[in-house]
């Protein structure tokens, strides 16, 4: 397939699958995005505060629209960088199960440190500046004016809510856009099972300009909806809805630290459960190779262990039916298959000793064992 083929496959495949998949696995990292519990940083927050006008909120949401543009702007020229590497470089810049893993964990951390971060922000005292908490504590009014958020920073409360210390002096916060920038790259670190797919039609198409078509119209595809994620998030965190976001943020980094360790194997208890019920074997065919056929289902692999003989070679056969879910990227004896929506392939493995062998999706959300004997 040529450029023009794989950008407009890329971007069919970022609107129908990659929307709901990236805005889940990637969305923790918008929270990065907040701004400060005060309001925004700098003139635009003296503005609004001192005001009230709809100039001030003008100021807000332009803010808004640049820190969000900055996040996918950075989330482009990422992505696009590496579908070109991947497709001038193929298998050579790959990387392998247990380094995504490891930065599964990373990202995951760091989503939930944002998090906890905005969570002790809401659970501060309120910014002085704010006219309603000013004709709540008007003793409070005189307090001289606030440089990070334009309200009165005088009186402790203000410089916890800032996580300044009161006798230390008020600097401007870190440029939205400059973090909207970082966090953007950093969605490298968290890909989605549709995302790993897209990466490995990077490798396939062997040509630089190729493989960055194919990551940069599955980008394009899915930068709507988080768009709309991270102007979200910004307009709640100056509302009380702000700490269910921070919570929804913090569960889904602790729930991609848990798909990272899934997908490296290092949980407690990922080996094969015990269970009542027989398991299905491999049959073995004239040519002495082993068979076995796996469904790929959104809700995992069916069946979840299977049983195979030792020192002779596997063929499975992994099958979907309407599958859009990270199911379709299998992660098996130390590469990705990418399986199609509808339809089945085959993955032959060499002889292997007795054992277990552990199978993933693409982002270690489902796990399945083949039991060698």
């Amino acid at each position: 397939m040529g450029p023009a083929a794989l950008f407009a496959s890329g971007l069919a495949a970022g609107l129908a699958a990659g929307t709901a998949s990236c805005a889940a696995v990637q969305g923790g990292l918008l929270v990065g995005l907040v701004r400060p519990a005060g309001g925004l940083s700098g003139p635009s927050a003296r503005t609004e505060a001192s005001s009230g006008t709809a100039a001030g909120a003008g100021a807000r949401t332009g803010a808004d629209a640049a820190a969000v543009g900055a996040f996918l702007a950075g989330r482009l020229v990422s992505h696009t960088l590496l579908g070109g590497l991947l497709g001038l470089a193929g298998s050579a810049v790959r990387l392998g199960a247990s380094v995504r893993a490891v930065l599964l964990v990373g990202a995951g951390l760091m989503v939930a440190v944002h998090a906890v971060r905005l969570l002790r922000r809401r659970g501060g005292a309120a910014c002085v500046g704010d006219p309603r908490e000013r004709s709540k504590s008007p003793e409070r009014a005189g307090c001289p004016e606030c440089t990070t958020c334009g309200d009165p920073t005088g009186c402790s409360e203000c410089s916890r809510d800032h996580d300044i210390p009161a006798a230390a002096p008020v600097r401007a916060t870190r440029s939205p856009v400059r973090r909207g920038l970082a966090l953007g790259t950093a969605t490298l670190l968290v890909p989605c099972g549709v995302t790993i797919s897209m990466e490995v039609a990077a490798v396939s198409s062997g040509s630089a300009l190729a493989g960055a078509a194919a990551l940069a119209g599955f980008t394009l595809g899915t930068a709507p909806a988080l768009a709309a994620l991270g102007l979200l998030l910004r307009r709640l965190a100056s509302s009380r809805l702000a700490v269910l976001g921070a919570v929804a943020a913090l569960a889904a980094g602790l729930f991609t630290v848990a798909s990272g360790l899934s997908l490296g194997g290092w949980l407690p208890g990922a080996g094969p459960a015990a269970r009542a019920e027989s398991v299905p074997a491999a049959s073995a065919g004239p040519d002495g190779v082993q068979r076995i056929t796996i469904w790929a289902t959104e809700r995992g692999f069916r069946p979840g262990i299977v049983t195979a003989r030792a020192d002779l070679p596997l063929e499975i056969v992994f099958r979907t039916r309407d599958n859009y879910g990270c199911t379709r990227t299998v992660t098996v004896d130390g590469r990705d298959v990418v399986l199609p929506v509808t339809g089945q392939d085959a993955v032959r493995l060499p002889p292997r000793g007795p054992g277990d062998l552990r199978y993933a999706c693409g982002m270690g959300m489902y796990a399945g064992f083949i039991r060698f004997t």
